[in-house]
C-alpha cells in the first residue's frame, strides 16, 4: 500500500459556516506512466522473488534481546524484484509529482477537524493500492464572532442610555442576514440574549446552534457641557431614589453593616 499523506488548509469562519471547496497542493508519488505502475521495462513485467526477504517483503534483525521486523530494503516491501526495471522510475512503479486536489469542506466543520480522502495518498509501488490523504482544517479567528461548538457569541457595546432606557439594536449574524434584538430597560454589562438557531449547523444533523449576544455597557469618556449637566442632575436624583441602582446600593449597605459590626 502507498504511504498516507497529510496536508493542512486554513479557511475563514464564514466558509466554515457555509461549507467550501479548498485547493490543496501536495508533493506525492503517482503511478509511472511509462510502465503503467508495474516497475518493469517490458510488457511481461517479469519479476523474481526478492533474495533478501525471500518474497516476504519484510526482514528481521536481532537487536540485543529483541527481534525487530522492518520493510525489506531491497524490494521496498514488494517481495519481488523486477528483472528489467523501468528506466523512468527505476523499477519503483511510481514517480514524484505535485498534485492539487479540490477538497470539499462540509458546512459546520470545526477547527482541528481531520478529513480523510481515501485513495488520494501516495501511489502504491508495482500495482499496490494507494494510501489515503488526511487534511487538517484550521479556522481563522473572526473579528466579531467567537465560536464554541455550534454556538456563536458576539460582544455588543451599548451606550449607557440604551441600557438604562431600553432599545432595539441590529446585530450581525454569521449567515449575513442580521437580526434585531430588544434590549430591556435596566440591562447590565454581562447580560446575555439568545437568538435561537442562528449559530452553526451541527455536522450530520439538521439542527443549528444558537447565537448569544453579550452586552457591554460603555461609560462615555468625553462629555459636552450639557451632557455633564444632565448626568450631574441624574446623580443627584440617584442619591435620593436609591432603589434605581439595586446592586450598587445593596453593596454599600453590606459595607456599612460590616463596619458597624466592627465598632
Amino acid at each position: 500500500t502507498g504511504a498516507d499523506l497529510r496536508a493542512s488548509v486554513e479557511i475563514s469562519m464564514a466558509e466554515a459556516f457555509s461549507g467550501t471547496k479548498a485547493n490543496v497542493r501536495i508533493p506525492t508519488r503517482v503511478k509511472c506512466d511509462a510502465c503503467a505502475g508495474s516497475g518493469s521495462a517490458d510488457k511481461n513485467a517479469s519479476a523474481d522473488n526478492c533474495a533478501t526477504c525471500g518474497g516476504a517483503g519484510r526482514v528481521r534483525a536481532q537487536q540485543g534481546f529483541f527481534v525487530v521486523e522492518r520493510t525489506c530494503p531491497t524490494c521496498g516491501g514488494a517481495g519481488r524484484v523486477v528483472r528489467n526495471p523501468c528506466r523512468v522510475c527505476s523499477g519503483a512503479g511510481t514517480v514524484p509529482r505535485d498534485k492539487t486536489l479540490a477538497v470539499q469542506i462540509p458546512a459546520g466543520v470545526e477547527d482541528g477537524t481531520r478529513i480523510r480522502l481515501s485513495g488520494e495518498g501516495e501511489a502504491g509501488g508495482r500495482g499496490a493500492p494507494p494510501g489515503d490523504l488526511y487534511v487538517h482544517v484550521a479556522i481563522r479567528a473572526h473579528d466579531i464572532f467567537q465560536r464554541d461548538g455550534a454556538n456563536i457569541f458576539c460582544r455588543v457595546p451599548l451606550r449607557m442610555t440604551q441600557a438604562a432606557l431600553g432599545s432595539e439594536i441590529e446585530v450581525p449574524t454569521i449567515d449575513g442576514t442580521g437580526a434585531k434584538v430588544k434590549i430591556p430597560a435596566g440591562t447590565q454589562t454581562g447580560d446575555q440574549f439568545r437568538l435561537r438557531a442562528k449559530g452553526f449547523s451541527v455536522l450530520r444533523s439538521a439542527q443549528r446552534g444558537d447565537m448569544y449576544i453579550q452586552v457591554a455597557v460603555e461609560t462615555p469618556q468625553k462629555l459636552t457641557a450639557r451632557q455633564r449637566e444632565l448626568l450631574e442632575e441624574f446623580e443627584t436624583e440617584a442619591k435620593i431614589h436609591a432603589s434605581h441602582s439595586p446592586e450598587h446600593d445593596g453593596f454599600f449597605a453590606k459595607v456599612k453593616e460590616f463596619f458597624d459590626g466592627r465598632s
